[in-house]
């Protein structure tokens, strides 16, 4: 009994010895996508791991797509799935009291950040294509999805805009959750008063400080935008469980 409780740690440090592996030789920029990994015997010899142990821990690796095991020819390096990332995520904060707070807050950093970016690093390009979403946000004001669907892409295109692929793949990893977030926004304040101008000019005075390309004016008016619309929502909230027109009693 201890002699498989053994094999199966020692299973353990090997398979978690040929993760580290590949990960540092990722960050140092050693392999890279579409690069060939040595051979398995090789592999194995190098690392000091058995081949039975470098296979699964390959395997886990092509699972998770970071490598493309081709027969006979060997294991390639893919680029990054980040559809996989975002899964993960997706799965990790569903189990968390409060996901969504804890959403909105990351959010927040993120988009802040990269507005300033924005601000010095955004191409002619991406502002005519941030215009365009902001006309699609205005043209949809009435329907929830999509308006919800215009309101993320208008986000996304303005973190885009931030040219930091850090930010942007930290972005896309809770594009899933945002979205959702998005329309189920537009349909708890759909009917609140005045929310189909306040969509309008929050949106547009963002794009405006983009355009005029200050920082500061942009982040400040994001921030603005994410604190009026939580009032928006919280004054909806009340309004849904307001009791307006009680029985009368007899």
């Amino acid at each position: 009994m201890n002699s498989v409780v053994a094999e199966e740690e020692t299973d353990v440090a090997g398979t978690e010895k040929v993760l580290t592996f590949f990960r540092e030789q990722l960050l140092a920029g050693v392999l890279k996508e579409g690069d060939r990994l040595l051979g398995e015997r090789e592999l194995s010899l190098k690392l000091g791991v058995s081949r039975p142990v470098l296979r699964e821990a390959l395997r886990s690796l092509a699972n998770q797509g970071f490598l493309d095991i081709r027969h006979g020819k060997g294991a390639f390096v893919r680029k990054a799935d980040m559809a996989v990332l975002g899964d993960f995520l997706t799965f990790c904060l569903a189990q968390q009291p409060d996901m969504m707070d804890d959403i909105m807050q990351a959010r927040i950093a993120i988009e802040c950040q990269a507005i300033r970016l924005a601000c010095l690093r955004a191409t002619d390009g991406d502002l005519s294509r941030i215009g365009g979403l902001l006309t699609r946000l205005m043209e949809t004001l009435d329907s929830a999805e999509g308006g919800g669907a215009a309101d993320f892409a208008f986000h996304m295109a303005l973190v885009e805009a931030s040219r930091s692929p850090a930010l942007v793949t930290i972005y896309n990893s809770i594009a899933t959750l945002l979205k959702r977030s998005h329309v189920q926004r537009r349909v708890e304040t759909r009917d609140t008063g005045g929310i189909r101008d306040y969509l309008v000019e929050a949106h547009r005075e963002i794009y405006l400080c983009l355009l005029s390309r200050d920082p500061d004016e942009a982040e400040h008016k994001l921030r603005q935008h994410f604190a009026i619309g939580d009032e928006l929502r919280r004054k909806s909230y009340i309004a849904a469980f307001t009791k307006k027109d009680l029985p009368k009693e007899e």
